[in-house]
């Protein structure tokens, strides 16, 4: 048991269970174990990770090692804070951002993972952060650095060059806005969202993200390669918020990172470091029910969780990082949800799914053309503007597609036997709402992948070197991973979808529920999950009125003033409290 904390309000240690040990389960244990709640984890499979879930196949005398989920790695110091927290050093005030982390030079150089990172695992620089290949062949090797960034402009559509820096301007003021200083506010009340929305309407942050890209950029290319990014967070370019161009400057200030061993090596470091501060983590334990009582007028309080096997636990406070929308309809009774209605669920848009092809194949032969692909590759149909129209809103898979193909062994050999490759693809398709019989069209959709890769030169005669092949569908999200019709990231990150209209980190409807991860504040990627654990965190602690110094300021943050209390001042008022 995790000895009592000065942080932890009464004479026995707060208890609390999480939902589901994805990154934001995860992140969550680790911070609730640094305020002093004795913490469980309660996860259905049978290994961490959630999403990120990394599966090992063996063949011949070696094995492929497949991260089934989020690949893509960003802002490293967040990670770092993660793994500096101890018992009794929470830092739930804003993360400080010091002039040598806003620095994509320290990318170039190598550096990646902070001191307190490198104990539990070992990140590094991935460059270029993509290589975005359009249908004519030509590419666009994206990697933050200013001069190649305007020499491949120059090379691609010389037109855009005095629009890309009006973009790099105007992206750049919705950076330092919406993340640095908004970042970690959560906006629980009208008036948090009131605050911002004048200053938001005068960045341009609200209209779409293609709209806005398209002011700057005349050529298809360009519009692309500059709204891309928020697929790989369940949003469509032509429905999100402008306010996602931030991702564009997140990537470019700290780069793209590989956890060495696969994004499961750094679901695992989590393990550990959460285990060490005392948490446990329960595997085959699904949840069946979130149990509660009566509390307030009209509002029940969750009092523990049912699980699947019947056992009952109980807890302080119970968090779910499992989906939000069958968080509700599935482990929450009708009667206890007012705002978050059986209509208002099912009326929320859900982002889209995916087919993502895991395979193994053997490395270049002699009599195999040489494979020309970076670590992260974005392979871009003939269509953008009308297969985005067709994914999202038509709901049907159209004659073409596009695809991330990732090929870790390309920076770490050792996911594969030696000579082989590890890689998989990942396709945007509908979600289930779509009526599409999986079992039919997922073989017929792998089958025309594969013939792409192989036939348009990716990979050369790669059916002939493939050693293993599986893939997933929306069905596995769906059915393994309890998502609501199969979504992969949530609630679709649409305006109405965005901020204070986002599902709240404390349950609307029940006291002692909160959530956390991509259904919840911010929102999806990983960086915003690591966000929303620590949003979470600080309003778990404001509701048990722990230690007031820790959360001192949040109202100032709230209302988008960059305050905080530092680690130094938090341990030296600590230390005054003991004494």
């Amino acid at each position: 048991m995790t000895p009592a904390s000065p942080l932890t309000a009464g004479p026995r240690p707060k208890t609390a269970l999480i939902i589901g040990s994805g990154f934001g389960g995860l992140s969550l244990g680790i911070r609730l174990q640094s305020l002093g709640f004795q913490t469980t984890i309660l996860e259905r499979l049978d290994a961490p990770g959630g999403r990120a879930y990394q599966k090992r196949v063996p063949v011949g005398g070696g094995e492929y090692v497949f991260d089934m989920g989020p690949t893509v790695i960003t802002v490293p110091h967040f990670i770092e804070e993660l793994f500096r927290l101890q018992v009794g050093r929470a830092e739930l005030g804003p993360v400080d951002f010091p002039p040598e982390v806003l620095h994509a030079e320290r990318v170039r150089d190598g550096v990646s993972g902070g001191p307190a990172t490198s104990r539990y695992v070992q990140l590094r620089p991935i460059l270029p952060f993509y290589r975005i290949y359009f249908d004519d062949g030509t590419y666009f090797d994206y990697d933050g650095d200013p001069e190649s960034t305007v020499r491949q402009i120059t090379a691609l559509a010389p037109e855009d060059l005095a629009g890309y820096e009006r973009f790099h301007r105007d992206a750049q003021a919705i950076f330092e806005r919406g993340f640095l200083e908004l970042g970690y506010t959560h906006f629980g009340d009208v008036p948090s969202m009131l605050r911002v929305v004048p200053e938001l309407m005068r960045l341009d942050a609200v209209r779409t993200l293609f709209s806005f890209t398209s002011k700057y950029f005349t050529n298809p290319k360009m519009q692309q390669v500059f709204s891309f990014e928020t697929l790989l967070v369940g949003g469509n370019p032509l429905s999100v918020p402008s306010i996602y161009a931030m991702i564009h400057f997140v990537e470019k200030t700290w780069g793209i990172h590989y956890a060495m061993g696969g994004t499961g090596a750094l679901v695992r470091a989590f393990v550990q470091k959460y285990e060490e501060l005392g948490g446990r983590i329960r595997y085959g334990a699904g949840v069946d029910q979130i149990l509660t009582s009566p509390g307030l007028p009209g509002r029940r309080r969750a009092t523990g969780v049912r699980l699947e096997s019947g056992e009952e636990l109980r807890a302080d406070v119970v968090v779910s990082n499992g989906d939000w929308a069958n968080t509700n309809l599935k482990l929450l009774p009708r009667a206890a949800r007012l705002v978050n209605s059986d209509v208002r669920v099912k009326l929320a848009r859900q982002s889209m799914s995916l087919l993502v092809i895991y395979f193994g194949f053997r490395a270049d032969g002699p009599q195999d053309p040489p494979m020309d692909l970076r670590h992260h590759n974005i392979i871009l149909g003939p269509r953008y503007e009308e297969l985005l129209r067709e994914i999202f809103g038509k709901k049907v898979l159209g004659a073409d597609f596009s695809q991330y193909l990732h090929v870790p062994t390309l920076t770490d050999p050792s996911l594969a036997p030696a000579g082989h490759h590890a890689a998989y693809t990942l396709v945007p398709v509908p979600h289930n709402g779509s009526g599409l019989d999986w079992a039919v069209e997922g073989p017929r959709l792998v089958a025309r992948v594969l013939e792409f890769l192989e036939e348009r030169g990716f990979i050369p005669n790669l059916r002939a070197r493939l050693t293993h092949q599986e893939f997933i569908t929306p069905d596995y999200f769906e059915g393994t991973l309890e998502a609501y019709l199969g979504n992969a990231f949530g609630p679709e990150p649409v305006l109405v979808q965005t901020a204070f209209f986002r599902p709240h980190n404390r349950h609307e409807d029940v006291a002692g529920l909160y959530m956390v991860g991509a259904g919840a504040q911010p929102g999806g990627g990983t960086p915003s999950v690591m966000m929303s654990a620590k949003m979470t965190a600080r309003l778990i602690a404001e509701d048990f009125g722990i230690h007031p110094s820790i959360v001192e300021g949040v109202a100032d943050l709230n209302a988008g003033a960059p305050t905080g209390v530092s680690a130094v001042q938090a341990e030296q008022e600590l230390a005054g409290t003991r004494g």
